[in-house]
């Protein structure tokens, strides 16, 4: 008992020289020199901030109280049969105790230790963290799952089309025109990428079609010019021209440069300075589909249907033959013999050890 006595006193003597020490480091004048600043500093006369406050709250709130003083007094009383030794060592410290200012901070404070037991020590309350997400995971039966919310919400996307479907895609039916199709001046073909009104990179694209056979106004000789300025844009099997454009953010706009660029073609072709005759008309970049077609030799007509049935019948007559002679090999029999059990062999008696005979 005499090793917790002293060391109180030992925390009791140090509080002490501090408490004695203090009057002499408030009494020195503290000359601090002021850095470049933009804010003006304070007079002595006026007074404390709302932060000076709060730093002296800070200072004084673990100083002890005057009950706090009378409880620590009891709990650190004399206690009954004890050695004249160690009674004196208390009696001494309850006077160091007693001799302290009641403003000097003290260190019987209880020292919170974080729980071992917990990851991160999520166990532990945590009073300076103001949230007011009290109770908010808590399901109290009047809602959904969660995993039931996404569900709903595509039940009420399909009932969303199907009102679509039933009240207003019929009145599109006014809309109607009868299809008319190209007449022979028009050779262009537009195709246009569109994602029904959804926004997308790829609907500003435009592909222009056209055969240099459909211009009739052009010779054979600037139909060949016109498909050596197409270069790999022409495709040898089909005959067409395909150019496609999205350089420009708008689909009329791709369409305006198409255009453009075929009308220009269409010149070129047209003038007679170079008509590109020593240059031959390079497919190279066009590869081939090889297309099987199916032999003419295979294809069943009536004559080799008559044949097929003449094989047929000779093969079943010389089968016939085999079988009344019972020269047939029959395959399904083959395998049953292959696969007929063994015969269980017969008993035999035999000894084993010095017992008596047994059957194995």
């Amino acid at each position: 008992m005499a090793a917790p006595a002293n060391s109180l006193r030992l925390g009791l003597r140090i509080a002490r020289n501090a408490a004695a020490r203090a009057p002499i480091i408030a009494s020195r004048p503290f000359l601090a020199r002021r850095a470049l600043s933009s804010t003006v500093p304070r007079r002595n006369d006026e007074e404390p901030t709302a932060f000076d406050e709060y730093i002296e709250e800070l200072a004084t709130q673990r100083r002890l109280k005057p009950e706090e003083r009378e409880e620590i007094r009891k709990q650190f009383s004399t206690p009954p049969d004890v050695p004249k030794d160690i009674e004196k060592q208390y009696a001494e410290f309850l006077e160091e105790f007693d001799s302290i200012d009641s403003d000097v901070t003290t260190g019987f404070e209880k020292v919170i230790e974080p729980r071992r037991d917990t990851f991160w020590h999520e166990g532990e309350e945590d009073p300076d963290m103001i949230t007011d997400e009290v109770g908010e995971d808590d399901f109290e039966e009047d809602d959904m799952m969660s995993l039931a919310h996404p569900k709903l919400e595509e039940h009420r996307e399909y009932r969303e089309y199907a009102r679509i479907a039933v009240w207003e895609m019929p009145l599109l039916a006014q809309f109607a025109k009868p299809f008319e199709p190209p007449a022979k001046e028009q050779v262009l073909r537009f195709r246009y990428t569109s994602y029904l009104g959804e926004i997308h990179p790829a609907d500003r694209k435009v592909v222009v079609e056209f055969a240099p056979k459909d211009l009739t106004d052009l010779t054979s000789a600037q139909q060949l010019k016109l498909m050596k300025l197409a270069g790999a844009r022409y495709n040898p099997s089909t005959e067409i021209i395909k150019i496609s454009c999205e350089r420009f953010e708008h689909q009329a706009q791709n369409k305006r440069y198409l255009g453009d660029l075929v009308n220009k073609m269409i010149e070129t072709a047209k003038d007679p300075t170079d008509m590109f005759e020593d240059i031959p008309l390079d497919t190279r970049h066009h590869k081939q589909k090889i297309v099987h077609r199916f032999p003419k030799e295979w294809i069943l007509t009536e004559e080799r249907k008559a044949q097929l049935a003449a094989i047929r019948q000779q093969a079943y007559q010389l089968d016939k033959a085999k079988r009344e002679t019972g020269t047939l090999v029959d395959g399904l029999e083959t395998v049953k013999q292959l696969v007929k059990p063994a015969e269980a062999a017969e008993p035999v008696m035999v000894r084993r050890g010095k017992g008596p005979m047994r059957i194995r």
